[in-house]
């Protein structure tokens, strides 16, 4: 079995799992804020594909079963995605660093980490 995996368009490609976790500050933000930290979230990780030539295989967020700050597993959030190589995973990590947000950054409410592999040999997506 080759070590390479090609995504659906026959391409190199990694097999991503980008884990979100959100920290203290989130939710010690003023409920008028949070409005504002959703926006710069969500605007921050929009086009991941034209950016970053990443592929959103799938997401799952399981807020509504979890409350509070997640500073490791389990996580808030995970999106399941191809990658066309760790240079592109390290900019979907950046963009916590280098996203504005007020006075501060995104990785003030934010945290992520990427685990990276491959597709799991005996099952298919």
């Amino acid at each position: 079995m080759s070590d390479i995996y090609r995504n659906k368009e026959g391409q190199k490609a990694l097999r991503v799992l980008f884990c979100f976790g959100v920290t203290p500050a989130f939710f010690d933000a003023e409920v008028a804020d949070l409005d504002e930290i959703g926006t710069a979230i969500s605007e921050a990780f929009d086009n991941l594909g034209e950016r970053f030539g990443i592929d959103v295989l799938a997401t799952m967020d399981d807020d509504e079963i979890m409350v509070g700050p997640s500073l490791n597993w389990p996580w808030t959030c995970y999106v399941l995605a191809d990658a066309p190589d760790l240079d592109a995973v390290t900019g979907v990590c950046n963009i916590i660093r280098e996203t504005e947000l007020g006075a501060g950054r995104l990785w003030k409410y934010l945290r992520i980490e990427a685990r990276v592999g491959r597709p799991l040999f005996f099952a298919t997506r």
